[in-house]
């Protein structure tokens, strides 16, 4: 079933928070991953928003459902995402990657409330969510674990083994979102490794995969709806075509947009965009 209309506008709304939160986290830092933060923006928003509404409480909580963003470097999105979710106060997010901040570039779950893995190190993630999805499985109890991983990240082998075990054990409860944004640190994902059928690739692995628009909130809600309820046995990959730099027109036309040390002009146009959206929110309250 589709979103509503009022829960279609209040997730557009939570995606515009956690993007402008994002930008003025980043922008205050002066540099940072903005390009695979933005990218999964709306699906960070269906997610908390709607398919896996976390709380402090809830989370505090063993059985439940389970995130790994195993493209650690993403991070900043998470934070906004967690900070929207009152896992910390505001102030949290100006620390980033500061000394003694417990924001860390890249997620720690030793030090930052509502984080379920520490990640970084990228194909491990997704190592660490089969493993969750596993024991979840032998528990019975009905709940999911979620993973992104970069399509860069999908360069490592750890994945695929990932993905054959998750298969073998017919983990059903895991869903894998593939953040295809066509980039990663030293180029274009096509350049460096030719292998960009993703859905293909996953069924071939034996994944019920499928591919939607990753800048469209109801896509994306009504995959996840329709990878549940198919009744297969095997696990799910949900490919999200997004473009790096997903909402900011500045950032995705940039060529190189993976890290970004700000000159004074783009933190000139940042700071207006972060601005501009800000507005908007305030006038739609």
């Amino acid at each position: 079933m589709p979103l509503s209309s009022e829960k279609h506008q209040e997730l557009e709304k939570f995606a515009k928070e956690i993007r402008v939160n994002l930008l003025e986290t980043l922008n205050h830092l002066g540099f940072g991953h903005y390009g695979g933060s933005l990218s999964i923006v709306e699906t960070l928003a269906v997610l908390y928003g709607q398919v896996m509404p976390m709380t402090p409480e809830e989370h505090a909580r063993k059985d439940r459902d389970y995130f790994i963003l195993s493209k650690g470097h993403a991070g900043p999105a998470l934070y906004s995402t967690l900070y929207l979710k009152g896992f910390f106060d505001k102030y949290f997010l100006h620390s980033l990657n500061q000394n003694g901040t417990k924001l860390p570039s890249h997620p720690d779950r030793n030090l930052t409330p509502g984080v379920d893995m520490t990640t970084g190190s990228l194909g491990q993630g997704m190592s660490v969510a089969t493993g969750v999805a596993y024991s979840q499985q032998m528990e019975k109890k009905g709940f999911y674990t979620y993973t992104i991983v970069g399509d860069g990240e999908l360069n490592e082998g750890q994945t695929w083994e990932a993905a054959q075990f998750a298969a073998h054990r017919q983990l059903s409860n895991l869903i894998v979102f593939v953040d295809d944004n066509k980039k990663q640190l030293d180029g274009t994902t096509s350049d460096i490794s030719k292998s960009q059928d993703f859905v293909a690739k996953f069924d071939a692995f034996g994944f019920e995969s499928l591919r939607v628009d990753g800048s469209d909130i109801g896509a994306i809600y009504q995959a996840i709806e329709r990878v549940k309820a198919s009744g297969s046995d095997n696990p799910k990959c949900i490919v999200l075509d997004t473009i790096k730099g997903q909402g900011v027109e500045e950032l995705e036309s940039m060529t190189s947009n993976h890290h970004i040390r700000l000159d004074a002009r783009q933190k000139d146009i940042l700071d207006g965009i972060a601005k501009r959206l800000r507005q908007e929110l305030e006038v739609a309250r």
